[in-house]
């Protein structure tokens, strides 16, 4: 009888070291820029979305509610009856048809009473699954603690439960779903533009130069100086008695070089790299190795001879140490290296991705990417 107990697997990798980031020969990181539409990199100040939130009931559920542990989810469906003119215990309720739920919304722009929107509804006891049930009426607030719209409806899900327990399948998460237009908003909300004086319109990613180019194409559609860059991030426009709907339709669809800063995005839990075509990397070598170490342990059966008396079995453990290391491999890399020729370079001496996740963090460190490195 063998058994594998342990494998231990040990990897040694990433050195770099600089030779000359700022030597001669070295260049900086060119700039990169891209023609877009002002409408799809800025936004405009008050008018944007708001969240809203509530709590409610997911009824018709096939047994696969809550709990009786689950004691919130009985006392809301007393507090329901009550309202109904049914009077029960929350304690001496026993159904697991029914599934206690936190429903969230996006609050849309210029919202009138009346329009619909669409709700995401997700468990918050021990349900097994959502799957054919009705979300019951539901308030939702906002930050405020106002009522702006009220949900109900049936669910619609993206995954499902079949057996039980071991033999048992699931596929995506059966215990959150959506109703499509399942919510009614209840207030008017919509932001009155003709008493606007200024419009303040925010860029996504904060630069001095694409404020700049937007307020000069703005200047230049308007024929007038009615524009002005305020910061990296705000250009105000004075309205001066057009009308705003009018204005803003044609700001938003002017276009201007927007320009894209050198990032590096790295999710070290995932192992995803993502660099922009305009990372450039100074003078460096890199080294690159493996030391892997493999430890396992068999247990064999030491059995006495036939008919002995004195003799017992025993399991008997022969473990082995296996180590296994490679030479270091060597990549050159010259001042100016795009991110092509880095991942070509890497690639070729065998790094995977973790490894170029740590290749990269130790770049940085000597000084030899001419980029932002933002870890996710």
């Amino acid at each position: 009888m063998r058994y594998t107990s342990t494998f231990v697997s040990l990897i040694l990798s990433a050195l770099v070291l600089t030779v000359s980031p700022l030597g001669r020969g070295a260049t900086s990181a060119p700039g990169s820029t891209a023609v877009v539409r002002i409408g799809d990199v800025m936004t405009v100040e008050g008018i944007r979305d708001n969240p809203l939130m509530g709590y409610g009931l997911a009824v018709g559920l096939k047994g696969t509610g809550d709990g009786q542990q689950t004691i919130f989810t009985m006392q809301t469906l007393a507090n329901v009856l009550r309202k109904m003119g049914v009077q029960a215990n929350g304690t001496l309720i026993l159904t697991r048809n029914v599934a206690s739920v936190f429903v969230t919304a996006t609050l849309p722009p210029f919202a009138t009473a009346g329009t619909r929107i669409d709700v995401n509804v997700a468990s918050t006891g021990d349900a097994k699954s959502l799957e054919g049930g009705l979300l019951l009426l539901t308030p939702l607030y906002g930050p405020d603690g106002q009522v702006y719209a009220v949900a109900q409806g049936p669910l619609v899900l993206g995954g499902y439960t079949g057996g039980a327990q071991a033999n048992g399948v699931q596929v995506n998460h059966p215990t959150s779903g959506r109703i499509p237009e399942g919510a009614i908003i209840e207030r008017n909300l919509a932001v009155d533009l003709s008493q606007m004086k200024k419009l303040s319109l925010l860029l996504g990613q904060s630069d001095f130069g694409t404020a700049e180019n937007a307020a000069d194409a703005i200047n230049k559609a308007l024929g007038s100086q009615v524009a002005a860059a305020l910061d990296s991030r705000r250009v105000e426009i004075n309205v001066g008695g057009r009308n705003v709907p009018e204005l803003l339709a044609q700001v938003q669809s002017l276009t201007i070089a927007v320009n894209q800063p050198a990032r590096v995005a790295v999710n070290e839990r995932t192992g995803t790299v993502v660099m922009g075509g305009n990372v450039t990397l100074g003078a460096c070598s890199v080294m690159h190795g493996s030391l892997s170490i493999a430890i396992t342990t068999e247990y064999q059966v030491s059995q006495p001879p036939p008919l002995s008396k004195t003799g017992q079995t025993v399991v008997v453990p022969q473990t082995t140490v296996q180590a296994k290391e490679q030479p270091a491999r060597r990549l050159e890399l010259k001042a100016g290296t795009t991110v092509e020729d880095l991942v070509n370079g890497l690639q070729a001496i065998g790094a995977t991705a973790r490894d170029i996740v740590a290749i990269l963090e130790a770049i940085r460190a000597a000084g030899a990417l001419n980029a932002e490195l933002v870890m996710i």
